[in-house]
């Protein structure tokens, strides 16, 4: 069993998993960089630039639920390797696509293989350390790989896209994915639930459905017009598959989507927190990477450079969180992130990208906030569940964080296309007046972070030397479940 294992087998287990999270996560912030050089080579529109992203991120948002119930049926370690190959396969074929549109569509293949990833990985991990204490730790390195991530992303990014172009910054998950891949085969246990859900393909189709709707809608908002009987419609539709999707869960025995875990406050707070950091993430990195290159004309490289402020403050806040999060509780590492996504949102919107100083701790601030949302979150959510029952959770935070960035793109582009004198022409004058509103709503998520943390986490306590009862539960100021919630046996 995993809980016997011996420290350094679970401190593989651990790097392991953290190579999955971290060519998941390089993947993207990449990519954010290479757009500017894409665009040009492939004549992609702002929209365009928008469905590389969103293609990614909806199918992995749709698809983790399925990921985290297969790998609880069939093995998690199984279900990890064939995400590795599949993902790495992705990589490969994005790095050789001739158009837009075959990109877009090997994203979705590699996003195909990144579903069985991240929740699955979490799952490993939750189940190698059991610990509370230790089970923080983890997951505090776990969230630094975010930030490790983001600090190589934007300069490795700039220096690919600079020597060979933007196709170069998938070969970088190729060595990657295969390192990780042999040594899930040596070192990763086999593991899965005791009791596997049932599956459930027509919950999965309203998801994808959902999100695939809510995000064409969102982002071909500016060319149809915003009050346009097509957007109408479209907006219509979501809010009908919406409906459908609840009904839909309500009946079933074993639905995808647990919906009795959202009676828990600590839970429900924990996902939209994720939804809303998330969506910041990838709107600050696309107004900073299209401002950078095509506004004050910088290469990508030098771009990068530019964003390494907010990189390494994520990645030096990553372990922080993991400190705080296991003395403090969950409040007091939200209650930072909240403070620093809105600090940075009011000094961009007061024009902080057109001065050097205030773009360098406008970038720096917004890091260290971030980097304060993933281990709460995960372990608030991740904590609330049974053990037999870490991938379904997993999955279910990894879905909104996905949704987050999905959302986040699809409204910041959007409303900056929206606003520009010439739709999608970012090199207009009038851009730091086009991106004001965008900031704006940066502003807003990240007072929402504040605001639920403080209504859904409890007051830290004191640490004193006593050491709380033995429990399967974690000693974090964790709120109970509902009452109809399966218990560890």
């Amino acid at each position: 069993m995993s809980a016997s294992l011996p420290v350094r087998r679970r401190r593989l287990v651990l790097g392991t998993c953290c190579l999955s999270l971290f060519i998941a996560s390089l993947d993207n912030t990449v990519l954010q960089i290479a757009l500017p050089s894409l665009r040009r080579e492939l004549a992609a529109p702002l929209s365009g630039l928008q469905w590389t992203i969103d293609a990614y991120t909806l199918v992995l948002a749709s698809s983790f639920m399925a990921a985290g119930a297969l790998a609880d049926r069939f093995g998690r370690r199984r279900v990890f390797m064939i995400g590795l190959g599949v993902f790495t396969a992705g990589s490969l074929l994005c790095s050789l696509a001739p158009t837009l549109t075959t990109l877009i569509v090997f994203r979705m293949v590699q996003a195909i293989g990144g579903a069985m990833l991240t929740p699955v990985a979490m799952s490993i991990v939750t189940d190698t350390f059991r610990d509370p204490a230790e089970r923080a730790r983890a997951i505090g390195v776990w969230a630094a790989v975010v930030g490790l991530a983001m600090a190589t992303g934007p300069l490795l990014g700039g220096l690919l896209v600079d020597a060979a172009g933007w196709r170069s910054i998938f070969w970088i998950n190729l060595p990657i994915g295969l390192l990780a891949l042999t040594l899930t085969w040596r070192f990763v246990p086999e593991s899965r639930a005791g009791t596997p859900r049932r599956a459930d393909p027509a919950g999965q189709l309203l998801v994808f459905a959902l999100l695939a709707v809510l995000t064409y809608t969102i982002i071909q908002a500016p060319d149809r017009g915003l009050w346009s009987a097509r957007t109408l419609w479209l907006a219509d539709l979501a809010i009908a598959l919406l409906i459908t999707l609840i009904w839909h869960e309500r009946r079933r025995d074993q639905p995808l989507i647990e919906l009795r875990l959202f009676r828990s406050p600590p839970f429900t707070g924990a996902v939209v927190i994720v939804l809303a950091g998330f969506g910041t993430l990838t709107g600050f990195l696309f107004l900073n990477t299209l401002y950078l290159q095509d506004v004050r004309h910088l290469d990508a490289l030098h771009a990068g450079l530019w964003l390494m402020p907010m990189a390494v403050m994520t990645f030096l806040a990553g372990p922080l969180s993991g400190h705080l999060l296991a003395r403090h509780g969950p409040r007091v590492p939200l209650l930072v992130a909240g403070t620093g996504i809105t600090t940075s949102g009011i000094l961009f919107a007061f024009d902080g990208q057109a001065h050097a100083l205030s773009l360098m701790l406008g970038c720096a601030v917004y890091g260290l906030g971030f980097g304060c949302v993933n281990a709460p979150t995960i372990h608030t959510a991740v904590s609330g569940m049974p053990t037999s029952r870490a991938a379904v959770a997993s999955s279910l935070v990894s879905t909104f964080r996905q949704t987050g960035g999905a959302l986040g793109v699809a409204v910041v582009g959007s409303v900056l296309a929206t606003r520009l004198t010439n739709t999608g022409d970012v090199h207009a004058d009038t851009y730091l007046d086009a991106a004001r509103p965008t900031w704006w709503i940066i502003t807003g998520s990240g007072i929402a972070i504040l605001t639920i943390a403080q209504l859904t986490t409890r007051r830290p306590h004191p640490p004193t030397t006593t050491a709380p009862p033995a429990t399967g539960r974690s000693a974090t100021n964790q709120r109970p479940l509902p009452h109809n919630e399966p218990t560890q046996r």
